[in-house]
């Protein structure tokens, strides 16, 4: 609104001094005529007007396009993205696709490590250079972007595009976008957590142990003796932030207590570290500089806990029989898969606008219409279109939307640091490098130790 009204001054500006041009030429005809003034004076009249329309036409012309080039910013739409993964390629896929629509504005995909993303997005934002259009981020990052002020609200944008809706959507995707009377994201699916297993393996070392759909660590440990015995892997142990989180909330663990002070280092964190690394010492999970998916896609492993997000890996094996189900589980009464959701944000840019966010809410909503692409990637998209759709329904992945409360996405303000502190010390106290509580409390003290540099 600003710059429109310094436009406004400026274009005013140099239309008062074109008519002074103007008359100023017109005088200086008047005063070589001279004496045959009066009787040429439909002549000077003529000309002054012809002259004035020139050169203020030509003047409002120029100012167009100077207005045009400030506000018709059509270069491509930077989006910033955590898809390096195996399911990068669809969305790679999805983003040439829309392209191809031929829209106003294209989309410039930019997949980075997630861990790269989170540290250059305050950085960016600061400095107000090079802030991406449109970036994707995790559900339990935003709390505190919001809180931060990093973050722009979206909801004028939402309501004037009119097909983004929170009817359209999965309630557990849509709910955590809105904080504090605004909206600050838009979901593009839920993504879960949880356990692959090769099908032929567990008919012989675990026949019954899927007749309910659930996978017990006592049954983990009863196919990991048995297939040992074979030089198979019964359980690998792969990204452990997401494993210890499902089954620390499993145990009733909570991260913070008050929503503020990390709690995490307890008898029920040490339950779950403890078990996994009798596991590991036990021979019934992987070792330590094993690699889990090489061992699962040649046929030496029987559960491998992984994301959906991996399905395309392990379809590309034609001849490995496998299936799909909940994350291990303490008891099979309380299933719960470490979840979270990929929402579409915009962080604050000076050089946005609204034409620009216009066309940003068209590709978002053309996502959502289009989708199944995604899903085919292994994820839930948070699109109810495509949920529904017969191609979804026949995906591994489809269960699990059928048993309501099974995905958990943790809604901690400060889970961001919480986690990263984890990621150092988890698979440390598993593969024990790292004493158990020690490896906890090193933890939470860092956590600590952010929160308390973030107030500052």
């Amino acid at each position: 609104m600003k710059q429109t009204k310094q436009i406004k001054n400026s274009n005013l500006l140099i239309s008062l001094k074109t008519y002074v041009l103007a008359q100023n030429i017109c005088f200086n005809i008047k005063m070589n005529m001279g004496d045959d003034f009066k009787m040429n004076r439909k002549i000077r009249v003529l000309i002054c007007s012809i002259l004035s329309t020139i050169i203020i036409s030509s003047v409002f012309v120029g100012c167009g396009k100077s207005s045009s080039s400030a506000n018709g910013n059509t270069s491509p739409i930077v989006f910033w993205n955590v898809f390096t993964g195996a399911d990068g390629q669809n969305m790679t896929k999805l983003v040439a696709q829309y392209n191809a629509t031929n829209p106003k504005i294209k989309i410039k995909n930019v997949p980075m490590e997630q861990n790269d993303l989170y540290a250059k997005l305050p950085s960016v934002v600061l400095s107000g250079k090079a802030v991406p259009d449109l970036t994707i981020v995790h559900a339990e990052r935003i709390p505190l972007f919001v809180e931060d002020k990093m973050l722009m609200p979206l909801d004028k944008y939402i309501t004037a595009n009119g097909n983004i809706k929170e009817e359209n959507y999965v309630s557990e995707g849509w709910k955590v976008g809105g904080i504090g009377g605004n909206r600050y994201s838009v979901p593009l699916d839920v993504h879960s957590y949880v356990s692959y297993y090769n099908k032929d393996l567990m008919a012989k070392y675990g026949p019954h142990v899927l007749d309910d759909g659930v996978i017990t660590m006592d049954e983990v440990r009863e196919v990991g003796l048995a297939s040992k015995k074979d030089k198979i892997t019964g359980m690998s142990i792969g990204w452990m932030r997401p494993e210890f989180l499902a089954l620390y909330e499993q145990l009733g663990g909570e991260l913070s207590a008050d929503g503020t002070a990390p709690t995490f280092s307890n008898e029920k964190g040490e339950k779950v570290l403890n078990d996994f690394k009798t596991m590991v010492k036990d021979g019934i999970a992987s070792q330590d500089g094993d690699d889990p998916g090489q061992l699962f896609k040649s046929g030496k492993l029987v559960i491998w806990p992984e994301g959906i997000w991996m399905a395309n890996s392990v379809s590309a094996i034609k001849t490995l029989n496998w299936g799909m189900t909940h994350f291990i589980t303490y008891d099979a009464n309380k299933k719960v898969n470490w979840s979270s959701s990929h929402q579409f944000t915009m962080f604050k840019n000076s050089k946005m606008n609204d034409a620009r966010a216009t066309e940003i809410m068209k590709f978002i909503a053309w996502i959502g219409d289009n989708s199944i692409e995604w899903a085919r990637s292994g994820q839930v998209p948070a699109s109810l279109k495509i949920l529904k759709s017969e191609e979804f329904q026949k995906m591994p992945q489809a269960f699990l939307l059928k048993e309501k409360g099974t995905q958990k996405i943790f809604n901690y303000k400060y889970y961001g640091y919480a986690t990263e502190a984890l990621d150092k010390i988890v698979t440390e106290t598993v593969f024990d490098k790292m004493d158990v509580k020690k490896g906890l409390d090193q933890a939470v003290k860092e956590t600590q130790d952010r929160i308390k540099a973030s107030k500052k």
